[in-house]
């Protein structure tokens, strides 16, 4: 089945108890979306400037979404996820998850950068996947070793369980960092930029193995990235963000869009649209 006509998954055990959040709505309705950003502005502070990241951007997730924030480099876009991720309190505006308010880092958002030395060197790859499911007790020493393993098999690399990062590449790198975040089964998955720092080919083969997952495993995904091509090929929606502080210019639907058809009519004309929408000093309404 193709991914952009793939059903929403719901993925039974992706729900922790242990995050960072307050209740503000205990209703389970299905209408309440995964994540809720409303009106946030991000802000920076030093003694003599304040400087502003973001100014009252919304957006909603849905449970299974591979939702991109797309933008030039300095619109707030990884700032955005530190906020979601508990890293930042917002000046302005709420986060919530599940309909409750984020105040702080927790086991359901957990984020992939793309810096390769995000792995400690003295661990093997699976003692990295182990090390923040025994860290935050969500499992106990010898049942995350059975799901590091598990997890491994999943992104290929069953069979450098025991090897050091030093010795893998750096799509290699960047798989066991994805396995640490999935074996987690956080709510949201937040990747900043993962495959930035990697060679064309590598970073093409990494969009498609990032599919694969989603399409094996149904998680939901907010992935940052300033490349449009990157954009349409891993999200099913699409929020553009202005130049600093970014603000919300256009959402587009990507879902029909895909590796395989970069080079169709209907995808050439969402690239210009999204090109378009990006880089003119004024977006019709």
């Amino acid at each position: 089945m193709s991914i952009a006509l793939r059903k929403r998954h719901v993925l039974g055990e992706a729900s922790l108890d242990r995050g960072a959040y307050s209740p503000t709505n205990t209703s389970s309705a299905p209408a309440t979306p995964r994540l809720a950003v409303d009106n946030v502005t991000l802000e920076y502070r030093t003694r003599q400037h304040v400087v502003k990241a973001t100014q009252q951007v919304s957006f909603n997730v849905q449970e299974g979404d591979r939702f991109v924030l797309l933008g030039p480099s300095g619109c707030g876009k990884s700032t955005l996820l530190k906020a979601i991720a508990g890293f930042l309190t917002p000046a302005e505006g709420s986060i919530r998850l599940d309909g409750n308010t984020i105040h702080g880092p927790g086991p359901d958002r957990i984020v992939v950068f793309q810096e390769f030395d995000q792995l400690p060197p003295w661990k093997t790859v699976k003692q990295n996947v182990m090390f923040p499911l025994v860290a935050s007790r969500t499992l106990g020493r010898k049942a995350a070793e059975q799901r590091a393993l598990k997890t491994l098999e999943k992104v290929g690399l069953g069979r450098f369980a025991d090897a050091y990062p030093h010795t893998l590449s750096g799509g290699m790198k960047q798989r066991v960092a994805i396995a640490r975040a999935l074996a987690m089964r956080p709510r949201v998955l937040l990747m900043d930029e993962p495959f930035a720092a990697l060679d064309a080919l590598t970073r093409r083969k990494m969009q498609e193995e990032l599919l694969a997952l989603w399409e094996q495993e149904g998680f939901t995904l907010l992935f940052v990235t300033h490349s449009i091509e990157e954009a349409q090929i891993i999200g099913n929606r699409v929020l553009l963000l202005s130049p600093h502080p970014g603000r919300v210019r256009a959402e587009l639907g990507c879902a029909e869009d895909s590796l395989h058809s970069l080079g169709s009519e209907a995808t050439k004309a969402r690239t210009q649209t999204i090109h378009r929408l990006l880089f003119e000093n004024e977006v019709a309404p």
